[in-house]
């Protein structure tokens, strides 16, 4: 159970990394014109506020959703080392205990 747990957070912490890594260039891909050759000024007027909490919000939604994949990854993980040692396999200097005597009736 607790190197499941270890896992979980593992990966969950590895999912935030990837998630920092992959979301800021496609937020930028995502939100630049398209269409326009090369060296053009794109005549816009912004709200900085408004495009600050926009990137930001999609950030954190990105981490958030990178740290439940990882979580749900490492979870799995977890359950698949967990179950496949405990399939029969005796600890080394194993004995096991000698069966009851049977009684008989006469």
């Amino acid at each position: 159970m607790k190197n499941t747990v270890i896992f979980m957070l593992t990966g969950a912490l590895l999912g935030i990394v990837a998630a920092a890594l992959i979301v800021p260039p496609a937020i930028a891909w995502y939100a630049s014109p398209g269409g326009l050759p090369q060296g053009a000024n794109v005549p816009s007027l912004v709200q900085i506020p408004d495009v600050i909490r926009y990137a930001t919000t999609h950030l954190i939604r990105g981490e958030a959703i990178g740290a439940i994949v990882g979580a749900v990854a490492g979870l799995a993980f977890g359950i698949l080392l967990s179950t496949r040692g405990r399939r029969g396999v005796a600890p080394a200097g194993y004995v096991p205990p000698p069966p009851p005597e049977r009684k008989t009736v006469a």
